[in-house]
């Protein structure tokens, strides 16, 4: 990976920035609105940055590059990845189908990524056992990105 992107950030209205998060293979590309002339707020559900979530509002350099979280949203991020599932196309997109109607936002990167925002604690619960069900069928690998806390 060189350069990951958000085609279709959730937040995609209230941007009117893109910042830069360095990984160890590359960077990704995060969607923000800018509140101040290095003060962002993340727009996007980041797929590969851990210990971000949309909403967080974060400080960069003076490249735009990310430095640091200046506050948390309390939100919560999870990495899905179908790779080698055996669930079909459209099978996946019901997954994301049904995540989106219990109520969590989802970006996805591939066939086989997706982020999902959870922005409450229980919500987050919720998302955490439907995709551990999935997991548990061998449709799925998931991952917290980061757990966010009540506010």
């Amino acid at each position: 990976m060189t350069e990951a992107v958000h085609p279709d950030p959730v937040w995609r209205s209230r941007a009117d920035f893109v910042i830069g998060a360095r990984l160890p293979e590359g960077s990704e590309q995060l969607w923000a609105k800018q509140l101040g002339e290095h003060v962002f707020e993340l727009c996007c559900v980041p797929f590969f940055v851990y210990g971000l979530a949309l909403g967080d509002v974060v400080e960069t350099d003076t490249g735009y590059e990310l430095r640091r979280v200046a506050r948390r949203s309390g939100r919560s991020v999870f990495r899905v990845w179908f790779g080698d599932s055996p669930l079909s196309t459209t099978d996946r997109d019901r997954v994301a189908a049904d995540l989106a109607e219990a109520g969590a936002l989802v970006e996805r990167s591939s066939a086989n990524l997706l982020a999902v925002d959870a922005a409450t604690p229980e919500l987050a619960d919720s998302v955490a056992a439907y995709l551990a069900e999935h997991a548990e069928l061998g449709h799925l690998t998931f991952e917290v990105g980061v757990r966010g806390q009540a506010r």
